[in-house]
């Protein structure tokens, strides 16, 4: 099974804010620790926000944090939320849908993997917290100016 980009970086996101213990973080500086799209992260922190996962403060000292304790916050609730679907394979309209065993076999191994991410927590994300920040610590502190064009 191989989860979408959206949910690789809602994760992302989740561990940096897990690492602040409720500080504000800002969208940029997440962008720019994991050195990925900000619009694409605008995104990911809206709908994570509109779902209760993060808190988002507007104005010029907001950012965002995590709305919940990292310890109340569950893996596998998170990832059916950032996914779309799971079936691993579409079924519909082959001619041995019918009799066929693989959509059963592959629905109950989607069932495990879900299984095992329910057992966890963000909390479990951040059991490394202070190598985390020393990681987070050692990413590029400054972002390239945008090019402009001479003419």
């Amino acid at each position: 099974m191989k989860l979408t980009r959206y949910t690789d970086y809602a994760m992302r996101v989740m561990i940096r804010l897990g690492t602040h213990d409720g500080e504000l973080t800002s969208i940029a500086e997440i962008a720019r620790v994991y050195d990925i799209s900000h619009a694409n992260l605008m995104k990911v922190v809206q709908d994570l926000g509109n779902a209760g996962y993060v808190e988002t403060v507007r104005g010029r000292h907001g950012g965002v944090r995590l709305a919940r304790p990292a310890d109340k916050i569950n893996l596998g609730e998170l990832v059916r939320h950032t996914e779309a679907g799971f079936e691993l394979v579409d079924c519909r309209g082959c001619l041995i849908a019918p009799a066929c065993g693989l959509p059963g076999i592959l629905a109950e191994a989607t069932r495990a993997f879900l299984g095992v991410l329910d057992k966890y927590t963000v909390a479990d994300l951040l059991s490394r917290r202070s190598v985390l920040r020393e990681l987070f610590a050692l990413a590029p502190s400054d972002i390239e100016p945008a090019r402009t064009w001479q003419t």
